[in-house]
């Protein structure tokens, strides 16, 4: 089924989130943006994903419109495995990890939502899941650089249902606060430091964290490729989490390898899409590894996340960016109730995005690759 036709689109959609607005890259991060990848197929059908984000966004766009896009135009919107060999190989003398990779991954996410389309099959479906029950979320914070608006933040995370809570801060203190906050005492805590420390730095952290029974502790090294390091880091007693920066199935391996990692991060709109999450979670599952998505967004990419975990994980659990959106194109199904998250069960993803809202917070002009007429 020959693609036709491939649009990108930015919906950028403004939000709160208990507290002042915090620099993200060096830039005011006061709007949620998604990087939309719509696929026609010669059928008629359209597929929708989305691509890795935030402030890469620009990067990410120029990858996909000056290369990714003129390249798949006209291929077979069903040979993922030769899309995922060729694709990729054509561009990896420009980077094996961010936008060519960001890029390819909102094109494969958008070839599944075809590929369930053109079956009347939900993803979860495709990927051998039963019928899915909505699944435990945890509300992942932001940064608030202030103890007191972790507290809050974490109290009010709880009262909404929530029973686990990543925070994003980088000392004891904030962690004490947290789960000083009321309800926090039934709640698992998670600490995500971003790759603050140097590993001397992280030694010392991880110490004076060991009493505090964390349920993880997410990427304390930096650079984050440096696994001896992490892997080091065990002997305290916190499980360690990573993933979200690693180069697709191989930088897994290489984890995995180095026992660095109690849970795995892949997420699915850095990683190259639905096709190399499988085998990322697959490799994870076979050598028992828990994994945990990181899905910090708010498109197909979380919408997709949620038809992976329903399927594939055991005991998943759903990260949702604590924050308050004005808007979002595909609600209701990025909301949380009662700390859980629903799957779509329509075919595809499940759920196209609200045109009417897609008008109202598409910032540019969309930008529309066709393909010549076939002979």
């Amino acid at each position: 089924m020959r693609i036709t036709a491939i649009e990108t689109s930015v919906v950028s959609l403004p939000f709160t989130m208990g507290g002042p607005h915090q620099l993200f890259a060096g830039q005011l991060w006061d709007r949620m943006e998604i990087l939309l990848v719509k696929v026609e197929t010669e059928d008629g059908l359209v597929g929708w994903g989305e691509a890795f984000g935030h402030a890469a966004i620009p990067a990410t766009k120029a990858a996909l419109d000056t290369i990714l896009a003129p390249l798949l135009l006209g291929e077979d919107a069903e040979d993922f495995i030769g899309l995922g060999r060729k694709l990729p190989h054509a561009v990896h003398l420009l980077g094996r990890n961010g936008p060519f990779v960001y890029g390819f991954a909102g094109i494969d996410i958008a070839l599944w939502d075809l590929a369930g389309k053109r079956s009347g099959q939900p993803l979860w479906r495709l990927l051998g899941g039963g019928k899915p029950v909505p699944m435990e979320a945890y509300a992942s914070l932001l940064n608030y650089r202030d103890d007191a608006l972790v507290k809050e933040n974490t109290g009010a995370a709880c009262a909404a249902g929530y029973r686990a809570v990543k925070l994003h801060q980088t000392t004891r203190e904030a962690v004490v606060a947290a789960q000083d906050a009321p309800g926090a005492a039934q709640a698992r805590i998670m600490l995500d430091v971003n790759c603050a420390w140097l590993p001397p730095a992280a030694q010392t952290m991880t110490a004076s964290l060991a009493d505090r029974g964390l349920a993880w502790l997410e990427e304390p090294i930096w650079p984050p490729e440096d696994v001896r390091a992490l892997a080091a880091l065990r002997r305290h007693g916190i499980p360690l989490s990573a993933g979200e920066n690693v180069a697709g199935l191989f930088g897994f391996k290489t984890l995995i390898e180095a026992g660095a990692i109690d849970i795995a991060q892949p997420s699915v709109t850095k990683l190259g899409g639905v096709s190399e999450m499988v085998r990322v979670i697959h490799l994870c599952q076979a050598h028992g590894v828990v994994v945990a998505p990181h899905s910090p967004y708010f498109g197909p990419g979380f919408i997709a996340t949620l038809h992976i975990a329903s399927a594939l994980i055991e005991l998943p659990l759903i990260e949702v960016l604590w924050v308050d959106m004005e808007a979002n194109p595909f609600d209701p199904w990025v909301r949380v109730r009662n700390g859980r998250v629903a799957v779509p069960n329509g075919p595809g993803l499940g759920c196209d995005p609200d045109p009417e809202v897609l008008a109202r917070y598409t910032v540019g002009t969309p930008t529309r690759h066709v393909a010549e007429p076939s002979a």
